[in-house]
């Protein structure tokens, strides 16, 4: 969900590649009610040149299919799910607090919790049924991995927001990993971790505490503000939001301790509204934590809860735990080196953590440049080449500068700074590895980017230049 509130297997490996070298993943199936996450080994199936079988299903690619071999190896992962690893940790934090605090009407707990549901969703479950207009600057194939026009990789786990109300739950956690084509830098991963949040109340549930409950309502035919939707009294939108501010700060201060400040900013998504941001003062410094508002009717009324008026959230597992673990980068999540997890080998969830940097090193820095046809270049492409070729060695990546050819307009210049992670066998070895990378795969990719390779020079200071002009 915060994607959009922000920007909203033991079997063969086949080493047979799908154009452009996309190999897919096969897992055992899971049940999709149930919280339990299926343990999940890693292989590849190519059952013919134009499809991806991936979870055990196969997909067709065409025209929007975009999704690389890299993305690919991290579905099934379920860090999530990982016994003390960090991500879990915050997720076990939040699901104690929400079982423990709300309790349903059987002694039961209110909220049920959904951790283990497939990441490859349709399109309209991921926008349509969001109420995402076509013409959304999220549904964009340059900020989304797709299967094909009909199927991606979740871009936020409000994409099974509709199908777990249409089933009849009124309260329920969904937890898993999304994926969105990003920029490079310490905070940005294309794989993270969401939790979406939804309450539904029926007019009985949200005015019990109220005297003469009888003669208020949850919907009347009005108009608009910038407070209300249409439908909705002021006094049930008044409730809702104040049960959503409680139960959310009441959250934050069960995470990150009593005397936590709190402040809300309004704000504008697609499924919600009013909308708002939650930031919390940590550590002197105001940081934004998730989004959240009163749920657009259009939508609870199209899963088949229309006498119903709810609230949901999304937030961020990473950023919840870079803040409170003090982790300064989200690659570090994918580790596996046991210096970083055994820092999470604690004998209670709640118990207080510090990271402990890994490196003593400074980091690489590496400078490359290149031509590109400006019609036809995204800068996310260029982050899944950079992606591709460096894996998460490569810590930042930062556009220095822009311009335009003299002579072959409109091709575009670029010139790129690369950070690399620093340690003591990473030296001009690896530069040279990243450098031959970049050429091979920039070359590969020429019918793409319609582009050749002139000339290709170092520099006084050891940086390489490749130049591309239009093939």
């Amino acid at each position: 969900m915060a994607m959009l509130w922000k920007f909203m297997r033991v079997a063969r490996y086949s080493k047979t590649a799908l154009p452009p070298k996309v190999r897919g993943i096969l897992v055992h199936s899971r049940h999709s009610s149930s919280s339990k996450s299926v343990p999940s080994d890693f292989a590849a199936s190519t059952p013919c040149s134009n499809t991806v079988e991936l979870l055990g299903k196969s997909y067709p690619q065409d025209d929007y299919s975009n999704v690389t071999e890299k993305i690919l190896s991290k579905v099934g992962k379920n860090l999530h799910n990982k016994k003390h690893h960090p991500l879990w940790l915050i997720k076990e934090q939040v699901k104690d607090h929400f079982y423990k605090q709300y309790i349903g009407r059987r002694g039961t707990p209110l909220f049920s919790v959904y951790d283990g549901l497939s990441p490859v969703v349709t399109v309209q479950q991921n926008f349509d049924s969001l109420l995402i207009p076509q013409n959304h600057a999220s549904r964009k194939k340059e900020d989304n991995y797709y299967l094909n026009r009909d199927h991606m990789l979740r871009a936020h786990t409000s994409a099974h927001q509709w199908d777990l109300i249409h089933s009849g739950l009124d309260a329920f956690l969904a937890v898993g990993d999304v994926y969105r084509r990003d920029t490079i830098d310490n905070t940005h991963y294309p794989v993270f971790h969401q939790m979406e949040g939804v309450r539904l109340f029926s007019c009985h549930e949200l005015f019990s505490n109220i005297k003469d409950v009888e003669s208020f309502q949850l919907f009347e035919q009005g108009h608009r503000t910038a407070h209300k939707q249409e439908c909705h009294t002021m006094e049930a939108v008044r409730l809702v939001e104040f049960n959503l501010k409680q139960v959310l700060t009441k959250l934050m201060t069960h995470i990150f301790g009593d005397g936590l400040q709190v402040r809300w900013v309004d704000c504008s998504f697609p499924f919600t509204h009013p909308s708002f941001e939650m930031e919390i003062n940590f550590q002197g410094e105001w940081l934004e934590v998730l989004g959240c508002g009163v749920m657009e009717q259009q939508l609870v009324n199209s899963a088949g809860a229309q006498d119903k008026i709810g609230w949901a959230f999304g937030l961020g597992l990473e950023r919840l735990a870079m803040i409170l673990y003090d982790i300064p980068d989200i690659r570090l999540f994918w580790s596996e080196d046991e210096r970083f997890l055994k820092q999470f080998i604690v004998p209670h969830i709640c118990q207080k953590i510090k990271f402990q940097p890994l490196s003593r090193y400074p980091p690489l820095i590496n400078d490359i440049s290149f031509w590109l046809p400006s019609e036809t270049y995204s800068k996310n492409d260029f982050y899944e080449l950079a992606r591709t070729i460096g894996g998460d060695l490569i810590e930042k990546v930062v556009l220095l500068d822009e311009f335009t050819h003299p002579k072959y307009f409109p091709v575009h210049g670029l010139r790129w700074i690369i950070v690399t992670q620093p340690d003591s066998v990473l030296t001009a070895c690896l530069k040279i590895i990243l450098y031959c990378g970049f050429e091979s795969i920039l070359l590969c990719h020429s019918h793409k980017f319609h582009v050749r390779l002139t000339k290709k020079i170092e520099n006084s200071e050891g940086l390489l230049l490749l130049h591309l002009l239009p093939a």
